[in-house]
């Protein structure tokens, strides 16, 4: 398994976290994701050796209607 952390900024809340699950979940080889709206921490893992892919884990949180940077 492999896990990129990342800060992401604007989450205030549970509904905050759950978009950005939802978008993230979407991208080929998530196993898994943490999110924290009281940290903005958020830690991005697939399954395997292969890496996150971190312009697609942006683009995601973006969509979410955030902005997250790789920490």
């Amino acid at each position: 398994m492999t896990t990129t952390e990342y800060q992401v900024t604007g989450m205030t809340c549970g509904h905050c976290e759950g978009a950005i699950r939802s978008e993230v979940g979407q991208i080929a080889g998530v196993s898994g994701i943490e999110v924290s709206a009281a940290t903005g921490h958020l830690a991005v893992s697939t399954a395997g050796d292969a890496p996150v892919d971190d312009a697609a884990v942006l683009a995601a949180v973006e969509e979410a209607g955030y902005e997250a940077r790789v920490a």
